[in-house]
């Protein structure tokens, strides 16, 4: 019952808005559509991932929940770095994150 809990929190306060997010990224950086494509890809492969993980492991799932609605994490961390359909997704969450830190 936990762990259903912390995976539908997991994915209300992290995937979802992170659907979101993705979208209005691409409008304001006018972006290819391929990249999109590759994007909603990398979302797609490793949403259900993170799911499966946060539903075994709620600790993990609020920690995770809690530093990307916070900013201590970012949402690029959560994807497989060498995956190639992530490759503009995570360069998109971590200029974010290094703007951030200029800011």
């Amino acid at each position: 019952m936990i762990s259903e809990i912390a995976a539908w929190l997991f994915a209300l306060f992290v995937v979802n808005p992170m659907h979101a997010e993705l979208s209005e990224r691409f409008n304001q950086a006018n972006l290819p559509l391929e990249a999109l494509h590759q994007s909603k890809q990398c979302v797609a492969t490793h949403a259900p991932r993170l799911l499966d993980r946060a539903a075994q492991q709620p600790g993990w799932a609020t920690s995770t929940a809690i530093g990307v609605l916070i900013g201590w994490t970012s949402p690029s961390e959560l994807f497989e770095r060498t995956d190639p359909h992530c490759a503009v997704l995570v360069r998109l969450f971590d200029a974010e994150a290094k703007s951030n830190e200029e800011a």
